[in-house]
């Protein structure tokens, strides 16, 4: 592109995409689709086009899709009602309260789980965390350890409203950005699956089981077993 901006000028380049959102995006699209692939686009390029038309649709066609992760996995997903009509520039996806990021489009159908997705990504977080700020530090391992109880279907109702104070805890309270990246995902999932969340959930024992987990724990040296 470089090359073709020299000739061509930046006056040009900047028609390209939309007001305040010109140019290009080297977008990577990833996940369910059925080529999956990166490609140069302009800014405000449809969502639904560019994986029709580069990625080779979803698989199990545009209906099977279930949620969609625009930019890496740090940005909060966008659900199939967004992903109809969305485009992909900055200004549209803060509109739906999610980000361009990396312009890394992560597609998942409705052959997966998206609850164990997120705990999946929400476990990677927990690994990555430098350990070095507190929210970040034990909020990670508190989302993970709440989702998975979700996925074992162990989980209660009020883990919900304490998975979502979680990731406020850690949100805006870190020294870099790594904080929002393990909470926004998680944020995502509440704001478009609360209902799939809820369904997994149960009311709260009348005699509860104590586990050995302290308060505060270092999650990098967190037994397994209480993992």
């Amino acid at each position: 592109m470089v090359p073709t901006i020299l000739r061509r000028s930046g006056k040009w380049f900047a028609s390209l995409g939309k007001p305040k959102n010109t140019g290009t995006k080297i977008f990577c699209i990833s996940g369910n689709v059925n080529s999956p692939c990166n490609v140069e686009e302009e800014m405000g390029i449809p969502l639904k086009e560019l994986i029709e038309k580069y990625a080779g649709g979803v698989v199990g066609g545009w209906d099977n899709l279930q949620a969609v992760i625009p930019g890496g996995s740090s940005m909060p997903l966008l659900s199939k009602k967004i992903c109809d009509t969305i485009t992909m520039d900055f200004d549209s996806l803060i509109e739906n309260k999610s980000g361009l990021g990396t312009a890394g489009i992560v597609v998942i159908n409705k052959d997966q789980d998206i609850v164990e997705c997120m705990a999946r990504i929400a476990r990677f977080y927990k690994h990555e965390s430098c350990g070095q700020c507190t929210p970040c530090r034990e909020g990670a391992g508190w989302m993970w350890r709440i989702l998975d109880r979700v996925v074992k279907r162990k989980a209660t109702y009020s883990d919900i409203d304490l998975l979502s104070d979680v990731t406020k805890q850690i949100e805006g309270h870190t020294i870099c950005a790594f904080g929002e990246g393990s909470a926004w995902p998680v944020q995502g999932l509440l704001r478009h699956f609360r209902k799939e969340i809820e369904s997994r959930c149960r009311e709260e024992p009348l005699i509860k089981k104590k586990t050995n987990n302290p308060y505060l724990v270092d999650q990098h040296l967190l037994e397994n077993k209480n993992a």
